[in-house]
């Protein structure tokens, strides 16, 4: 539900959906989008409320680590430049909010 939320607003924002519910080994991806000049990896975070604080607080390093695994297998396997303008994003949101949050970590 919260991921089909999250693409409908990032479509409205001008993001062209590539790919939804990426899974490797490693982790698993649940927007891939390009934005601008951009492939981006969107991370998917809801939370009913703020009171147990910012949905996107829920991206731990761990968490990050396994996204980044993921998106080098996604642009190895769809052929995609490792020289490519890559970002990691995060949607938080909430059932009043959607917070996105461009380039939320680095990918190295």
């Amino acid at each position: 539900m919260a991921e089909s939320t999250a693409a409908e607003y990032l479509k409205k924002k001008g993001v062209v959906i590539l790919d939804r519910n990426f899974y490797s080994r490693s982790g698993e991806i649940d927007i891939v989008g390009i934005d601008g000049e951009y492939l981006v990896f969107f991370e998917v975070k809801y939370r009913e409320d703020d009171s147990c604080g910012d949905p996107g607080e829920a991206v731990t390093p761990a968490k990050i680590k396994r996204i980044i695994k993921a998106a080098r297998f996604y642009m190895l396997k769809n052929g995609i430049s490792e020289d490519s303008f890559i970002r990691f994003d995060v949607i938080a949101m909430t059932q009043d909010s959607v917070n996105w949050i461009k380039n939320a970590f680095e990918g190295s």
